[in-house]
Protein backbone atom coordinates (compact mmCIF):
# COMPACT_ATOMS: atom_id res chain seq x y z
CA UNK A 1 0.00 0.00 0.00
CA UNK A 2 1.42 3.36 -0.98
CA UNK A 3 1.04 6.16 1.57
CA UNK A 4 0.65 9.63 0.10
CA UNK A 5 2.21 12.37 2.19
CA UNK A 6 0.10 15.46 2.79
CA UNK A 7 3.05 17.51 3.91
CA UNK A 8 1.39 18.14 7.26
CA UNK A 9 3.02 17.27 10.55
CA UNK A 10 1.14 16.27 13.68
CA UNK A 11 1.53 19.80 15.00
CA UNK A 12 0.02 21.22 11.79
CA UNK A 13 -3.13 19.16 12.29
CA UNK A 14 -3.70 20.32 15.87
CA UNK A 15 -6.26 23.11 16.47
CA UNK A 16 -4.71 26.60 16.66
CA UNK A 17 -3.86 27.74 20.17
CA UNK A 18 -6.64 30.41 20.27
CA UNK A 19 -9.19 27.68 19.48
CA UNK A 20 -7.83 25.44 22.23
CA UNK A 21 -7.86 28.30 24.74
CA UNK A 22 -11.39 29.33 23.81
CA UNK A 23 -12.48 25.72 24.04
CA UNK A 24 -11.09 25.39 27.56
CA UNK A 25 -12.70 28.67 28.68
CA UNK A 26 -16.04 27.68 27.17
CA UNK A 27 -15.93 24.29 28.88
CA UNK A 28 -15.13 25.91 32.21
CA UNK A 29 -18.01 28.33 31.76
CA UNK A 30 -20.37 25.44 30.97
CA UNK A 31 -19.26 23.66 34.15
CA UNK A 32 -19.84 26.86 36.11
CA UNK A 33 -23.31 27.15 34.60
CA UNK A 34 -24.14 23.58 35.57
CA UNK A 35 -23.00 24.29 39.13
CA UNK A 36 -25.22 27.39 39.17
CA UNK A 37 -28.16 25.22 38.09
CA UNK A 38 -27.47 22.70 40.87
CA UNK A 39 -27.32 25.44 43.52
CA UNK A 40 -30.16 27.48 41.96
CA UNK A 41 -28.01 30.58 41.50
CA UNK A 42 -30.14 32.36 38.95
CA UNK A 43 -28.04 35.53 38.84
CA UNK A 44 -24.97 33.51 37.97
CA UNK A 45 -26.90 31.67 35.24
CA UNK A 46 -27.83 34.99 33.63
CA UNK A 47 -24.13 35.36 32.86
CA UNK A 48 -22.82 31.82 32.44
CA UNK A 49 -25.63 30.41 30.29
CA UNK A 50 -25.40 32.81 27.32
CA UNK A 51 -21.61 32.92 27.61
CA UNK A 52 -21.42 29.26 26.57
CA UNK A 53 -22.92 30.15 23.21
CA UNK A 54 -20.70 33.22 22.96
CA UNK A 55 -17.75 30.88 23.47
CA UNK A 56 -18.90 28.54 20.70
CA UNK A 57 -19.33 31.51 18.36
CA UNK A 58 -15.84 32.74 19.21
CA UNK A 59 -14.44 29.26 18.53
CA UNK A 60 -16.21 29.21 15.16
CA UNK A 61 -14.61 32.52 14.17
CA UNK A 62 -11.16 31.57 15.51
CA UNK A 63 -11.30 28.24 13.65
CA UNK A 64 -11.94 30.00 10.34
CA UNK A 65 -15.64 29.22 10.09
CA UNK A 66 -16.37 32.58 8.51
CA UNK A 67 -14.47 31.47 5.44
CA UNK A 68 -17.48 29.55 4.13
CA UNK A 69 -21.24 30.00 3.81
CA UNK A 70 -21.84 26.94 5.99
CA UNK A 71 -19.71 28.50 8.72
CA UNK A 72 -21.76 31.70 8.64
CA UNK A 73 -24.98 29.70 8.96
CA UNK A 74 -23.42 27.85 11.91
CA UNK A 75 -22.72 31.24 13.50
CA UNK A 76 -26.32 32.30 12.89
CA UNK A 77 -27.62 29.10 14.52
CA UNK A 78 -25.42 29.63 17.56
CA UNK A 79 -26.42 33.30 17.82
CA UNK A 80 -30.13 32.51 17.85
CA UNK A 81 -29.43 29.72 20.32
CA UNK A 82 -27.92 32.37 22.59
CA UNK A 83 -31.03 34.54 22.18
CA UNK A 84 -33.17 31.53 23.05
CA UNK A 85 -31.06 30.88 26.14
CA UNK A 86 -31.59 34.45 27.30
CA UNK A 87 -35.33 34.25 26.70
CA UNK A 88 -35.68 31.01 28.65
CA UNK A 89 -33.95 32.48 31.69
CA UNK A 90 -37.43 33.78 32.54
CA UNK A 91 -40.45 31.73 33.61
CA UNK A 92 -43.29 33.52 31.84
CA UNK A 93 -45.30 32.46 28.81
CA UNK A 94 -44.03 35.37 26.64
CA UNK A 95 -40.42 34.45 27.49
CA UNK A 96 -41.18 30.83 26.61
CA UNK A 97 -42.64 31.80 23.23
CA UNK A 98 -39.69 34.10 22.54
CA UNK A 99 -37.34 31.21 23.29
CA UNK A 100 -39.24 28.88 20.97
CA UNK A 101 -39.08 31.48 18.18
CA UNK A 102 -35.34 32.07 18.63
CA UNK A 103 -34.49 28.37 18.66
CA UNK A 104 -36.74 27.75 15.65
CA UNK A 105 -34.73 30.30 13.65
CA UNK A 106 -31.54 28.72 14.99
CA UNK A 107 -32.60 25.31 13.73
CA UNK A 108 -33.36 26.79 10.32
CA UNK A 109 -29.75 28.01 10.40
CA UNK A 110 -28.56 24.49 11.10
CA UNK A 111 -30.73 23.09 8.31
CA UNK A 112 -29.13 25.44 5.77
CA UNK A 113 -25.66 24.80 7.22
CA UNK A 114 -26.04 21.03 6.89
CA UNK A 115 -27.42 21.31 3.37
CA UNK A 116 -24.42 23.42 2.35
CA UNK A 117 -22.04 20.84 3.82
CA UNK A 118 -23.55 18.22 1.53
CA UNK A 119 -25.86 15.30 2.22
CA UNK A 120 -24.13 12.11 1.04
CA UNK A 121 -26.63 10.07 3.08
CA UNK A 122 -24.48 7.05 4.04
CA UNK A 123 -26.24 3.78 4.82
CA UNK A 124 -25.83 4.21 8.58
CA UNK A 125 -27.53 7.62 8.44
CA UNK A 126 -30.93 5.99 8.03
CA UNK A 127 -30.78 5.01 11.70
CA UNK A 128 -32.18 8.52 12.16
CA UNK A 129 -35.60 7.09 11.31
CA UNK A 130 -35.46 5.00 14.49
CA UNK A 131 -34.31 8.04 16.49
CA UNK A 132 -37.04 10.22 15.02
CA UNK A 133 -39.78 7.67 15.70
CA UNK A 134 -38.56 7.23 19.28
CA UNK A 135 -38.69 11.00 19.86
CA UNK A 136 -42.17 11.19 18.32
CA UNK A 137 -43.43 8.44 20.61
CA UNK A 138 -41.93 10.05 23.71
CA UNK A 139 -43.28 13.54 22.93
CA UNK A 140 -46.53 12.57 21.20
CA UNK A 141 -48.71 14.21 23.88
CA UNK A 142 -46.84 17.50 24.06
CA UNK A 143 -48.80 19.44 21.42
CA UNK A 144 -52.24 18.17 22.60
CA UNK A 145 -51.30 19.03 26.19
CA UNK A 146 -50.16 22.50 25.16
CA UNK A 147 -53.44 23.02 23.31
CA UNK A 148 -55.45 21.86 26.33
CA UNK A 149 -53.56 24.19 28.68
CA UNK A 150 -53.23 27.33 26.57
CA UNK A 151 -54.88 26.82 23.21
CA UNK A 152 -53.47 27.46 19.75
CA UNK A 153 -51.23 30.36 20.82
CA UNK A 154 -48.88 27.83 22.45
CA UNK A 155 -49.72 24.61 20.59
CA UNK A 156 -49.11 26.00 17.08
CA UNK A 157 -45.60 27.40 17.79
CA UNK A 158 -44.63 24.15 19.52
CA UNK A 159 -45.93 22.08 16.59
CA UNK A 160 -44.02 24.25 14.10
CA UNK A 161 -40.88 24.08 16.20
CA UNK A 162 -41.19 20.29 16.44
CA UNK A 163 -41.40 20.05 12.65
CA UNK A 164 -38.30 22.21 12.13
CA UNK A 165 -36.18 20.43 14.74
CA UNK A 166 -37.22 17.11 13.19
CA UNK A 167 -35.97 18.29 9.80
CA UNK A 168 -32.75 19.49 11.44
CA UNK A 169 -32.25 16.07 13.04
CA UNK A 170 -32.75 14.20 9.77
CA UNK A 171 -30.37 16.43 7.82
CA UNK A 172 -27.76 16.20 10.58
CA UNK A 173 -27.62 12.44 10.07
CA UNK A 174 -27.70 12.71 6.29
CA UNK A 175 -24.50 14.81 6.36
CA UNK A 176 -22.65 11.60 7.18
CA UNK A 177 -20.74 13.43 9.93
CA UNK A 178 -20.83 11.42 13.18
CA UNK A 179 -20.22 14.42 15.45
CA UNK A 180 -23.01 16.41 13.82
CA UNK A 181 -25.41 13.47 13.99
CA UNK A 182 -24.58 12.78 17.64
CA UNK A 183 -24.81 16.45 18.59
CA UNK A 184 -28.18 16.95 16.91
CA UNK A 185 -29.55 13.83 18.57
CA UNK A 186 -28.40 14.95 22.03
CA UNK A 187 -29.87 18.39 21.35
CA UNK A 188 -33.24 16.79 20.53
CA UNK A 189 -33.08 14.73 23.75
CA UNK A 190 -32.59 17.97 25.68
CA UNK A 191 -35.60 19.55 23.99
CA UNK A 192 -37.68 16.44 24.60
CA UNK A 193 -37.02 16.77 28.33
CA UNK A 194 -38.22 20.38 28.22
CA UNK A 195 -41.32 19.36 26.30
CA UNK A 196 -42.22 16.63 28.79
CA UNK A 197 -42.19 19.12 31.68
CA UNK A 198 -44.36 21.80 30.02
CA UNK A 199 -47.56 20.91 31.86
CA UNK A 200 -45.80 20.69 35.22
CA UNK A 201 -43.98 24.02 34.87
CA UNK A 202 -46.75 25.88 33.00
CA UNK A 203 -44.27 26.87 30.29
CA UNK A 204 -41.59 27.90 32.74
CA UNK A 205 -38.24 26.23 33.21
CA UNK A 206 -37.87 22.94 35.12
CA UNK A 207 -35.85 22.79 38.31
CA UNK A 208 -33.35 20.56 40.04
CA UNK A 209 -31.93 17.46 38.39
CA UNK A 210 -34.20 17.79 35.34
CA UNK A 211 -32.90 21.28 34.56
CA UNK A 212 -29.33 20.10 35.03
CA UNK A 213 -29.88 17.20 32.62
CA UNK A 214 -31.44 19.60 30.11
CA UNK A 215 -28.51 22.01 30.27
CA UNK A 216 -25.81 19.32 30.11
CA UNK A 217 -27.35 17.64 27.06
CA UNK A 218 -28.04 21.02 25.44
CA UNK A 219 -24.48 22.28 25.81
CA UNK A 220 -22.95 18.96 24.77
CA UNK A 221 -25.26 18.77 21.76
CA UNK A 222 -24.47 22.29 20.59
CA UNK A 223 -20.73 21.78 21.09
CA UNK A 224 -20.69 18.51 19.14
CA UNK A 225 -22.62 19.99 16.23
CA UNK A 226 -20.26 22.99 16.09
CA UNK A 227 -17.19 20.74 16.33
CA UNK A 228 -18.52 18.47 13.59
CA UNK A 229 -19.25 21.34 11.22
CA UNK A 230 -15.89 23.02 11.84
CA UNK A 231 -14.06 19.72 11.36
CA UNK A 232 -15.85 19.23 8.03
CA UNK A 233 -14.90 22.76 6.96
Amino acid sequence: MRVVSTGLTGADMLPPMPVVLLGVLTALDALTDWAAVVHDRRRAEHVTKPLVMVGLMAITVAAGGTGSAAGWWLLAALFFGMLGDIALLGDSEPRFLSGVAAFLVGHVGYVVCFALLGLPSPAWAWVVIVVLVAMLVVTRRVVPTAYRLAGARIAVPIALYSLVIGIMLVLAWLTGLPLVAAGATIFVVSDAMIALTLAETEFGRPHGAVQLAIMVTYHVGQALVAAGVLHAL
